[in-house]
């Protein structure tokens, strides 16, 4: 009964949030294992092709979970000074009640300043679709006192066998500059703020703004071919805002991280990673990674068992390094 009770609650809110006209973007733990989501500026950071596979489940003990799964490949291309990438995404809310598929295509121009710092600028299109499968809501019109969901709704968008469907364009751009210590980035998502709305009207998904700053500290002395890389990333859309701080230490083959993730109300989350990597200047660069969110804030949902987060990546061989090859020294989960 418990459980019944807390898929009530989450169906209860996915409504209020269809109703809402301020909705908010799939979010990932491991920011760089999913580097261009993050900033499209990052397309073509790893110079060399690569692909990149990422799996999140927030809340999965709940009826109705979050699950959003996510792909991309980029590479920088000398011909036109700069990289290129696409990103695929398909989220699930609801146990697949509200459905989001995104597909986003960039370009970020490559410009050294000079021997030691560079930058990209990039610009993203994209294009999204969000489908609600209403004949699945339930309602209070639905309930009869003594033996349950017998009836048919009366809300209009919720008939039997409804489908309601919205897709439209969407554009992005970011910035990123890089030493081989430093980097840090700015970006802006959903620039032309494109409705949303999947029961009609006009609702609005708003701009998405994200900073982000790290380094990446070499422990030689003490630590051979080891290394700590503190980061923080500032995310802000519409009302919601959060702030993430941490610091991966890695010495190959082996990852691991702790981040403190907070709300701007409220702490949000502790996030440990643990990961593996094989590094090879001549050869393919492999990683992957696991997160686990451990939820601090109230969710409404009750106690919850967190989120999980798989991701895995892979970088080919370049076929020719160009003169200037110059690749950014930041963390890949």
């Amino acid at each position: 009964m418990h459980k019944v009770k807390r898929s009530i609650l989450f169906l209860f809110g996915l409504i209020c949030f269809l109703k809402q006209a301020e909705a908010q973007d799939p979010y990932f733990s491991q920011f760089f294992a999913n580097p261009t989501y993050l900033n499209p500026a990052f397309a073509g950071t790893a110079w060399c092709p690569r692909v990149v596979m990422n799996y999140r489940n927030q809340f999965p003990s709940h009826v109705g979970s979050f699950v959003t799964y996510n792909a991309s490949y980029d590479q920088h291309v000398e011909a036109i000074s700069g990289g290129i990438g696409v990103n695929v995404l398909h989220d699930r809310a609801g146990d697949g009640i509200l459905n989001t598929n995104m597909i986003n295509l960039m370009y970020s121009y490559f410009y050294p300043i000079n021997r030691r710092f560079s930058m990209r600028a990039a610009l993203q299109v994209g294009y999204f679709q969000k489908s609600l499968d209403a004949s699945r809501l339930t309602f209070g019109d639905m309930i009869d006192p003594r033996y349950g969901f017998i009836y048919n709704t009366q809300e209009v968008f919720a008939q039997p066998g409804s489908q309601n469907n919205v897709d439209a364009l969407d554009f992005a751009a970011g910035v990123l500059g890089f030493s081989k210590k430093f980097y840090g980035g700015f970006a802006v998502h959903h620039l032309i703020e494109p409705n949303e709305s999947v029961i009609g009207g006009n609702s609005s998904l708003p701009r998405k703004m994200t900073a982000h700053l790290g380094a990446l500290i070499p422990l030689e002395r003490d630590f051979k071919d080891a290394s700590i890389s503190p980061n923080f990333v500032f995310q802000k859309q519409a009302n919601a805002t959060t702030m993430n701080m941490g610091m991966y230490f890695s010495k190959e083959p082996f990852v691991g991280g702790l981040w403190w993730r907070q709300a701007a109300q409220f702490p949000d989350a502790f996030i440990f990673l643990i990961g593996l990597e094989q590094l090879n200047k001549k050869g393919p660069n492999f990683r992957v990674g696991y997160t686990f969110d451990v939820t601090l804030g109230a969710v409404g949902l009750g106690p919850t068992t967190g989120g999980h987060e798989l991701s895995l990546s892979y970088i080919f061989p370049c076929r020719k390094k160009p003169k200037r090859w110059r690749t950014i020294s930041c963390p890949s989960f």
